[in-house]
């Protein structure tokens, strides 16, 4: 058999590099929000914190603060007479931030405890609006490029699809079968998405889908290694730096084809979820009010 020379050629530029794992600042933000509430809340009968005076008091008024300051995000959105106040996705990171915060402050302020019922009310639509909050990032990040990117649309991630599925064309010279099964893997998902059939059931079928998917393909990547490993001794020596990079690729194209998937499920959970976010953080505002006014009065 002919030697088979290995270059980058072989494989899909875009996977060629290696790829570092980082860890988001979303995940360093949440670690710290789960500690902080561990600690309030295994501290919670030792009363250092009272919710009438001193700490406890102040860390109810700033947090009820940036509550009020959650209100200008959906403001700077909504009025362009506004925008003096700054750019829209600086005031969505505060908006995140600031609803991470702000409900971690007020369980403090109420050393973890209920009070009265208008104390209990107004903590309990803080907390739906903050695990709703949650609930829309995940969803959102779903449907646009990046927490704060700018909205993608089925297209654009069909397109990139195509790209994905071109490059890995230089994956042809060692492993025909494997580039064969992307093609029909990408013809199978574009084909469901461009006739607008895929619908909630059919997205969640893609989903569980796509993990059997990848399995296949990296068993086929690795068996068709193997063989040519076992033909060329140039592709012998290089078959653990090949089978990384064939995995990363595949790891990379199977994600890509969860969010083409995914689109459609998400777009909808989106506008389902802005119906009910808005009312429970109207909500939340008022019965904060109401609580600071009860109060301060009685």
């Amino acid at each position: 058999m002919n030697e088979v020379v290995v270059d980058s050629s072989a494989v899909p530029g875009s996977v060629a590099k290696p790829r570092r794992e980082r860890k988001s600042n979303a995940f360093y933000g949440y670690s710290i929000t789960i500690l902080a509430l561990g600690v309030g809340w295994l501290l919670r009968d030792r009363d250092w914190i009272t919710a009438e005076a001193g700490l406890g008091y102040w860390l109810g008024i700033v947090g009820g603060s940036m509550m009020l300051l959650l209100l200008l995000y959906p403001l700077r959105k909504r009025y362009r007479a506004l925008k003096f106040l700054g750019a829209i996705p600086g005031w969505f990171r505060t908006h995140m931030v600031l609803g991470v915060i702000a409900p971690v402050l007020v369980l403090y302020h109420s050393n973890f405890q209920l009070g009265s019922f208008n104390s209990r009310f107004a903590l309990f639509c803080m907390l739906l609006v903050a695990a709703s909050g949650v609930i829309g990032r995940y969803i959102y990040a779903g449907i646009h490029r990046g927490l704060y990117g700018e909205k993608t649309s089925l297209r654009a991630l069909q397109k990139e699809l195509a790209d994905s599925v071109e490059q890995s064309h230089g994956l042809a010279v060692l492993m025909p079968e494997l580039t064969q099964r992307l093609e029909a893997v990408s013809a199978d998902i574009q084909g469901c998405a461009l006739r607008g059939s895929l619908s909630v059931r059919g997205s969640l079928v893609w989903t569980l889908r796509s993990y059997a998917t990848w399995l296949q393909l990296r068993r086929t990547a690795r068996r068709e290694l193997k063989a040519r490993a076992a033909e060329s001794h140039t592709i012998a020596a290089d078959l653990a730096k090949l089978r990384r990079t064939s995995y990363r690729y595949i790891g990379r194209y199977i994600r890509l084809v969860r969010r083409i998937a995914q689109f459609t499920l998400f777009e909808r959970l989106f506008a389902l979820w802005h119906i009910l976010h808005l009312p429970l953080f109207y909500m939340m505002v008022i019965s904060a009010l109401v609580h600071v006014l009860a109060v301060h009065m009685y």
